[in-house]
């Protein structure tokens, strides 16, 4: 029996949700969308790539299984937190909520050395963009802000790429979209 490739559903879910949480950090969407990042959050973001880590933990991938888990944890978070928690927290504790998240972005990057350049550039570009959006909260420089909406509308855009190339790639059983294999 042939599984699945769930890495496709995860990414969209990464890439989908991302987009437009970005687009609010760029200031391209208005604040008070929030909420429906908020429900993406929930209902995509993190379902769909939790759900994919846990296929990719039954395929005996390790690095999918911690990346979209994990991942699929932070919008679970990021929805908790502002549907129902962030009234009173102070811009700081923001600021390392999304370091910390930088810093297990990295480590997850550094993995990516072994993997194709796809995926290597999707997690430098979130790396990016979670220190961008840390250093804006913890040091209130809103343009730090602004510039990591835009990192993660890059973010977005790479793993959008990757999923479809996932997709299209094994449709047509060969390489039309490529992900620059490893050499």
């Amino acid at each position: 029996m042939k599984l699945a490739n769930p890495a496709p559903l995860g990414l969209f879910g990464f890439a989908l949700t991302t987009w437009l949480l970005s687009m609010v950090n760029a200031g391209l969407l208005a604040g008070t969308t929030v909420p429906l990042v908020v429900a993406m959050a929930f209902a995509y973001g993190g379902t769909a790539q939790f759900a994919a880590g846990l296929m990719e933990m039954a395929k005996g991938n390790s690095f999918g299984f911690a990346a979209f888990c994990s991942y699929g944890a932070f919008w679970w978070s990021f929805g908790l937190f502002a549907a129902f928690f962030s009234k009173d927290v102070p811009a700081d504790a923001v600021g390392w909520y999304l370091l910390v998240w930088g810093i297990f972005t990295f480590a997850m990057w550094i993995g990516t050395f072994a993997l194709n350049r796809a995926l290597f550039l999707i997690f430098l570009a979130l790396w990016i963009t979670f220190v961008l959006l840390g250093l804006k909260d913890l040091f209130g420089v809103a343009v730090l802000g602004v510039l990591g909406g835009y990192a993660g509308m890059i973010t977005a855009a790479l793993a959008f790429y990757l999923a479809a190339a996932e997709i299209i790639n094994e449709a047509h059983g060969t390489t039309v979209l490529p992900v620059g294999a490893r050499s």
